[in-house]
């Protein structure tokens, strides 16, 4: 099975960045489209970007602009570059992989088949 470990969820203060990584393994990791998903106290979990295996990517309209996904396939990795931090971004941030053939990159959440076990990243005002 696909294992997904995300990692450098911590707090920062507004306007602050942050990147988050996630690695993954037991799959050929070029071959998924990956993502990260989010979701705070009392919230549905919501997409906040994906990347599919030509590298297309795909943005909620909330982060466009300020946040950043990427993926390393050398080192079974997805990134998620934060930027200009707001205390509303606080949540909690999964991975997710979706085996390539499937894909379309959707920031649904049905599709995702695989789920990390979150980081979380708190922003203060």
């Amino acid at each position: 099975p696909v294992q997904l470990v995300e990692s450098g969820g911590r707090s920062v203060q507004t306007g602050g960045s942050l990147r988050l990584p996630c690695v993954a393994s037991g799959t050929t990791f070029s071959s998924y489209c990956m993502g990260w998903f989010r979701q705070a106290p009392g919230k549905e979990r919501e997409g906040v970007a994906t990347i599919r295996i030509g590298g297309s990517t795909n943005y909620a309209d909330s982060v466009k602009g300020r946040f950043t996904v990427s993926r390393d396939n050398a080192k079974n990795t997805v990134y998620l570059e934060m930027n200009s931090l707001k205390p509303e971004d606080s949540a909690m941030y999964y991975c997710v992989a979706q085996p390539g053939a499937w894909c379309t990159g959707t920031l649904s959440r049905d599709p995702w088949k695989y789920w990390g076990q979150g980081t979380q990243v708190t922003v203060s005002s």
